[in-house]
């Protein structure tokens, strides 16, 4: 084996996601392993620069893993001769720059979701990195959970005959920030800096039902903001201008309809805090982050309305676990080995998930956008076409 050592620079792990999914699930896991093994007998190093606003942050964080180099500059982090990856977990309203320098620096870039405020930023986003040459990609985890990679495999073996709709719920209770501490950035909550659950979750998904089930053609939705005033990180209080639930109701190819609610100001009654119901003529199956049910039309029960008497069957208990078979591992850290792969053997090839699967994401939200505002379903044209 032959160890190749790859810089990347890791814009945002002062932030939770950017710290706990990718530096220390994905990154230093990877470290920790012995590296990243490819097919052609090379081990792939990731050595990561650490980078981000605040220095004292940044520097404990590298003395708690035995890290050495971080920098507050990102134009520095993008000089180092070694780094040819550069990574953005940073605020939605600062990525769009970061990631415009690092391919004008001719680093391939991986970036969370969404890749800008608007599709026009998105896409020339990837324009750019295609004219430049650069491998470009971007966060799509939720492909990568165990449950939908179970609901995939349902869905490719035939399992539901015709598929009919798609029910989706995704949420929890943000707490407010007086009485107990909110459990999410305020800036989550404002729209002024790039805030909002629909351009946080609607970027989700596009590329959850356009990869598993069929591609999106339409969609209808309403917003809110049901908690209009919360307290910040140091218990200020602000007013939330940016929505905290969203309803929607998209068609798919193929007659397709999709029933999808998120909301930061709902209770979870459910088994996992985001489920996909998929509902065919021959099957049906509820996916979650981890876990997995199906029932097929044979095993299907049949109850009768009568609200006069209690309800007698366990309808939970009717379903069939489907089973794992296979380890899985972290969601995020198996998108980050495609990368790191992707870019070491085929750098001139596109990444399945780049800058304009991206971009669709984008599209997704800022229609819905617009269809909350108008009040109207609107179609979602294929991108480089007018809206």
């Amino acid at each position: 084996m032959t160890r190749r050592t790859i810089g990347i620079a890791m814009n945002g792990v002062t932030g939770r996601m950017g710290y706990r999914q990718h530096l220390m699930r994905s990154i230093l896991a990877l470290r920790e392993q012995g590296g990243l093994e490819l097919g052609d007998g090379t081990v792939l190093w990731p050595e990561p620069i650490l980078v981000g606003r605040h220095a004292a942050k940044l520097e404990q964080i590298a003395v708690r893993h035995g890290l050495e180099r971080w920098t507050t500059s990102l134009d520095e982090a993008l000089a180092e001769p070694d780094v040819e990856v550069y990574f953005d977990a940073q605020v939605t309203s600062a990525r769009v720059d970061a990631v415009r320098r690092a391919i004008d620096a001719g680093k391939h870039v991986y970036t969370e979701k969404p890749t800008a405020e608007s599709l026009a930023d998105a896409l020339d986003l990837a324009r750019a990195a295609e004219a430049a040459g650069v491998c470009a990609g971007v966060v799509q985890d939720k492909l990568f959970l165990p449950g939908l990679r179970k609901l995939r495999r349902l869905v490719e073996s035939g399992f539901f005959g015709r598929i009919l709709s798609v029910r989706g719920e995704f949420g929890y209770w943000v707490f407010e920030g007086d009485q107990q501490a909110a459990q999410r950035p305020s800036w989550n909550y404002r729209a002024e800096d790039g805030g909002g659950i629909v351009l946080d979750m609607f970027p989700h998904w596009r590329y959850v039902l356009d990869r598993l089930i069929a591609p999106v053609q339409s969609v209808y939705a309403h917003s809110a903001t049901h908690i209009p005033v919360r307290y910040d990180e140091s218990a200020l209080r602000y007013d939330a201008t940016a929505d905290d639930a969203a309803y929607a109701i998209l068609e798919l190819e193929g007659g397709v309809v999709a029933q999808i609610n998120s909301s930061w100001a709902v209770r979870v009654n459910r088994e996992e805090l985001v489920e996909l119901q998929v509902d065919g003529t021959e099957g049906s199956a509820v996916a979650g982050l981890r876990a997995c049910r199906a029932q097929h039309r044979t095993s299907t029960p049949k109850p009768v309305w009568d609200p006069d008497v209690p309800a007698t069957e366990q309808f939970r208990s009717q379903w069939a676990e489907v089973p794992d078979n296979v380890e899985w591992g972290n969601a995020f850290r198996v998108e980050w080995e495609l990368f790191l792969e992707h870019i070491t053997l085929t750098p001139d090839a596109p990444f399945p998930y780049d800058l304009y699967e991206g971009a669709k994401g984008v599209q997704l939200a800022e229609l819905a956008l617009v269809s909350a505002r108008e009040g109207r379903r609107v179609a979602v044209p294929e991108l480089g076409t007018p809206s």
